[in-house]
């Protein structure tokens, strides 16, 4: 049995430390919260690392994961992993993002009722031995507007809270419907339309170089008068000086924040000395059950990845289950085959890639399908291309890639397709799965064929002369080269025709040289599978 040398950083809750000590293919250690240089020094022979949010797997510490496959965050965010450089690598990052969705957007709603009654200040001046009742004084939720920056799993949680405070529920969010908005109960809104509306506007996005600073001072300058803000998501979501200006001027009426863009933030952080702040220090996924949750979620994502290849919760990869993979498996498998011949029969200098999905396998969900097309088209050219970052070696690359589905069979229960465009110019190849996983080459540049593609190949194009044929495998016999299997294909008599041999052996290089000196033969390239 293979072992897995899982390390977690950090506090992870006993039930998911339980989980991973009980798969017996893991081999877990434990430590504490660790800084750049210590993880750096030691990730080397682990093959999963799962993290809180204060460890940070950085370029540098992914750049000496020499064995590292997967990455997971107990948790929503994943700001403190370096996503792009652990996809370069290959290495799938996963996180929870539902484990925690309950408790934050309950966390959201005490903030978000905190700062319309004003119950920490009044707190403070109690114990301060002050009666300050006439001096706070707040506003009721009921019949007041809602605005939600990014309506997932969080926002619409709230929305349900909010409803049932009387609240009128506004959001934005460029990824969602309006249909599916109206479903949640939410009103889907521009951003300078929610900012001039609500009286309370609260934030559930993620921290990306589109969104930071999303709340700054042109946002500020927007809003309704005396608007309350909220942020339980991530620090950085909000320009902090222009939020303290807003807190000053009567712009922002008052404001509560779980988040930083420096955490712990400073002792002189201008907003901490502000009465009409209220602040708690990254809470939101705080509480005993959401704790467990994130915990045993991670664990099972790690241990059925690594067991089984299963992937749920990536964030820089297609999310299969076991049971989908087993279906697709087969597709995948061609996929492969038909990319890597793909590349070795016609180059790799890839302009444009098409593949085509007919039949059905256009029912499926292909996203893996073409991930292992683009393994295979690529793995001539780099030994660290796999199915989380192919396809960004693609785009970095400029390949264009598109995909069509047609739910109408050609010729074959299921066929997948590949047209590309090279430098040399356009070539294509297309493959079909008979039975369960009898895979089969059955078009190569227009010509029909039923090849397995499998082991040393040796693809000749020739005029279809006599004798032909018989002169290309006595060479190979004269190279000391055993023939396994003969596949021929042409479009009519007296043209063009091809062939593919399947041999134990490779020719060498002047065996191919001799092939090539055959006056019929116009193309001989050898191909492994």
């Amino acid at each position: 049995m293979t072992t897995h040398k899982v390390l977690v950083c950090g506090n992870l809750a006993d039930d998911g430390l339980s989980l991973l000590r009980s798969a017996p293919s893991i081999a877990l250690d434990v430590q504490p919260e660790l800084k750049e240089d210590d993880l750096t020094a030691i990730i080397a022979p682990y093959h999963a690392l799962i993290v809180r949010s204060d460890t940070r797997p950085t370029a540098k510490v992914i750049a000496a994961a020499e064995s590292l496959k997967v990455i997971g965050r107990a948790g929503t965010g994943v700001d403190n992993i370096d996503v792009e450089a652990a996809t370069k690598r290959g290495i799938v990052v996963m996180n929870t993002p539902g484990g925690n969705s309950v408790t934050t957007a309950e966390h959201t709603f005490a903030l978000l009722m905190a700062t319309a009654r004003p119950i920490a200040q009044g707190t403070l001046t109690l114990k301060a031995g002050r009666w300050e009742r006439k001096k706070l004084v707040g506003v009721e939720l009921s019949g007041k507007t809602l605005g939600i920056v990014g309506i997932g799993r969080i926002g619409s949680l709230v929305a349900q809270r909010a409803a049932a405070f009387g609240m009128h529920a506004i959001g934005y969010d460029p990824y969602l419907t309006r249909e599916a908005a109206a479903k949640l109960g939410i009103e889907l809104v521009a951003l300078d339309n929610l900012l001039a509306r609500a009286d309370f506007i609260t934030l559930h996005v993620p921290l990306t170089d589109e969104t930071r600073h999303i709340i700054g001072r042109d946002a500020f300058a927007k809003m309704k008068r005396g608007a309350r803000l909220v942020n339980c998501a991530r620090g950085g979501l909000v320009d902090e000086a222009a939020l303290a200006a807003a807190l000053q001027d009567g712009t922002v009426s008052a404001a509560a924040l779980d988040v930083f863009e420096q955490e712990p933030p400073p002792p002189d952080h201008p907003l901490l000395s502000l009465e009409n702040v209220t602040c708690t220090p990254h809470l939101g996924a705080s509480t005993a059950e959401a704790q467990v949750s994130v915990a045993v979620s991670i664990a099972r994502q790690i241990v059925d990845f690594l067991e089984t290849g299963a992937i749920f919760g990536a964030v820089n990869a297609p999310s299969v289950s076991a049971e989908i993979m087993a279906e697709l498996r087969p597709y995948v498998d061609l996929g492969l085959k038909l990319g890597m011949f793909q590349g070795q029969a016609f180059g790799s200098d890839v302009r444009r890639l098409v593949i085509e999905y007919s039949g059905k396998v256009a029912d499926l969900d292909v996203r893996p399908i073409t991930q292992a097309v683009l393994v295979g088209l690529l793995s001539g050219t780099s030994n660290r291309v796999n199915f989380v970052n192919a396809a960004l070696i693609a785009e970095e690359r400029g390949i264009a890639v598109s995909e069509t589905k047609s739910r109408v069979a050609k010729d074959f229960a299921s066929l997948i397709s590949l047209w590309v465009e090279t430098d040399a110019g356009e070539s294509d190849v297309a493959g079909a799965v008979f039975r369960e996983s009898d895979l089969r080459i059955v078009r190569v540049n227009g010509f029909p064929i039923e090849a397995i593609p499998k082991g040393h190949m040796l693809l000749c194009a020739n005029r279809d002369q006599p004798g032909t044929l018989g002169r290309i495998c006595a060479t190979l016999g004269d190279g000391g080269v055993n023939i396994a299997r003969l596949y021929l294909g042409r479009k009519e008599m007296g043209g063009t025709a091809i062939s593919l041999i399947q041999v134990d052996s490779p020719p060498s290089d002047a065996t191919l040289a001799k092939l090539g000196e055959i006056p019929a033969v116009l193309k001989a390239r050898c191909i492994h599978l």
